[in-house]
């Protein structure tokens, strides 16, 4: 079945579209007052579900949203989405085919099933829907995707940082473009190539400290190909062959001219891709390009991994708080409520931590609870409440307070912030001590008056991706010498990289730079070096 699409309240079929007045007012409901009967959809029924659902959300949760395009989508295409990342126009490369095949066969063989639907932080917002699904299953995932992540896509302070959800459908169009393009003029394999060595580094190529630039307007685009074209036009490999310098013998020159090279450079540098596509001495103007694209796609989902308990648990209290309202206003019957609410049981799921299918904790879970408990905070709470949330407890407005929540914090903050001794006890939290001396692990704290702090400290900082991702810089490299590009890693808690892993991306490194790549580890405590490891010594 091809791309069947909603847009702002339009359906189109096959290139055809009707507009919002051949299928009545926003929120018309049937004869018998419900907004649909039965499990069967149409496009006409989904319209109005939806106009129905944005204005009690608008209204009642005063949720600020994107324009919303719907998709409607087979199970076969949604495996085509999983396989890119979710993303609706996505450049070619050999391991979205990998993961295809590895989501098709745990689907067809019952090991999992597929997501009912996939949402784009795009402008307009891009919803898949499943046309599997339900109509009430198709109303939970419109107020879910729709609305819940659409309004924290829009609001929170991440994504409105790091992201640029106006640019990127065009973005992406011309990645694909540009790299369909390469892959004509240079071959697939030399493409390939830079997309393999650059995929390797997407962990370490996004900027976390300060905000990247603006994805350029389709104005400057056309700019950057012209210069592209110029350079391609002019290129020339002698540069590259220039013998390097010979070094002074004073000490103080040299300390001075690392010094000097170092600000030249901005060094130290936390984007690896970013360092490479501006300072790599081998790199074609194509080629630096694609590292490029690879770094923006990279970049673009940096905020959704340090958000998922909080943007998670957004569209789950959005979807629930949604649905029990139409509930109440009589425009859903109780058997699609029933099947709602087993759908969301589904979804919150928490297997407890002696349970084989634990996996660890379940972010809609979490979210859902500690945004409802915020609620209850901010309504009826406790002295122990007060006591712990003296800014918010018993102001009455849980409505602006969740608001604030989902646009000032990250998982860490918000968790920091926001979890309260009631929720611990619920979910019996204990932080486990773990001593590499030590055959056994010990119970360092419970839920109890003692270590709520150190509970709540301890969950936090598990979400902390600066905390559990490498930290890997580079910290100097002599252009004009022997152009051996210089990266630290700064290990904490003796924690070192896997030594199989690190000589792998050395030598993905190694082709973007093209000269020796060495890599030390620095105790990031003692500033000590533990060990240093260098292209040289591994074999190809």
């Amino acid at each position: 079945m091809a791309n069947q699409t909603i847009k702002s309240g339009q359906t189109s079929k096959s290139g055809q579209t009707s507009k919002s007045g051949q299928t009545g007012k926003p929120g018309q409901t049937s004869k018998s007052g419900l907004l649909f009967s039965g499990s069967d959809w149409d496009f006409k029924t989904l319209s109005r579900a939806y106009e129905a659902i944005e204005a009690i959300a608008i209204e009642e949760l005063h949720l600020d949203i994107y324009p919303v395009q719907m998709e409607i989508i087979s199970s076969q295409q949604m495996l085509d989405a999983y396989s890119s990342v979710g993303m609706p126009l996505m450049y070619r490369h050999w391991s979205f085919g990998k993961h295809f095949l590895y989501q098709e066969l745990l689907y067809r063989k019952g090991g999992r099933g597929l997501a009912y639907e996939l949402v784009i932080n795009s402008n307009p917002c891009i919803v898949y829907l499943m046309e599997e699904n339900t109509m009430a299953l198709q109303a939970l995932v419109t107020a879910h995707a729709a609305l819940g992540h659409n309004h924290f896509f829009k609001n929170n302070h991440l994504f409105r940082q790091w992201t640029d959800a106006s640019a990127i459908l065009s973005y992406l169009d011309f990645a694909k473009g540009y790299i369909a393009r390469c892959e004509e003029r240079h071959g697939v394999a030399a493409v390939e190539a830079i997309l393999d060595a650059a995929h390797a580094l997407m962990e370490q190529g996004v900027f976390r400290y300060r905000r990247p630039p603006k994805l350029s307007s389709e104005r400057q685009r056309v700019g950057v190909r012209e210069r592209l074209e110029y350079e391609e036009r002019s290129y020339n490999d002698l540069w590259r062959t220039l013998p390097p310098s010979k070094g002074g013998d004073n000490v103080g020159e040299k300390n001075s001219d690392i010094a000097e090279r170092k600000k030249t450079l901005k060094l130290p540098e936390e984007n690896l891709l970013y360092f490479l596509e501006k300072n790599s001495l081998v790199l074609e103007p194509w080629q630096r390009e694609i590292v490029r694209i690879v770094r923006v796609v990279a970049q673009y989902f940096y905020p959704q991994r340090q958000t998922q308990v909080m943007n998670e648990g957004c569209a789950t209290f959005v979807h629930y708080t949604l649905m029990n309202m139409l509930f109440d206003r009589g425009l859903i019957s109780e058997g699609a409520m029933l099947e709602i609410l087993r759908n969301h049981s589904n979804v919150i799921f928490q297997p407890g931590f002696d349970d084989p299918r634990f996996s660890g904790i379940n972010p809609y879970a979490l979210g859902l609870d500690m945004m409802q408990d915020i609620q209850r905070i901010a309504t009826e709470p406790t002295a122990e409440d007060r006591d712990w949330f003296p800014d918010i407890a018993g102001n009455g407005d849980w409505r602006e307070t969740l608001l604030d929540a989902w646009a000032n914090h990250r998982d860490e903050s918000f968790i920091r912030q926001y979890l309260s001794p009631a929720l611990m006890r619920k979910w019996r939290f204990f932080v486990l001590a773990d001593a590499a001396s030590e055959p056994h692990y010990e119970v360092a704290s419970i839920h109890n008056e003692r270590g709520y702090e150190k509970i709540r400290a301890g969950l936090a900082q598990s979400y902390d991706i600066g905390a559990s991702r490498p930290d890997i810089q580079v910290v100097d490299v002599d252009l004009l010498g022997d152009r051996q590009l210089r990266l630290e890693h700064k290990v904490k808690n003796g924690i070192m990289l896997e030594e199989a892993s690190r000589d792998a991306t050395l030598r993905h490194i190694r082709t973007l730079w093209g000269y020796e790549v060495s890599l030390a580890a620095i105790d990031a405590q003692t500033g000590g070096t533990l060990n240093e490891r260098s292209t040289s010594q591994i074999g190809e």
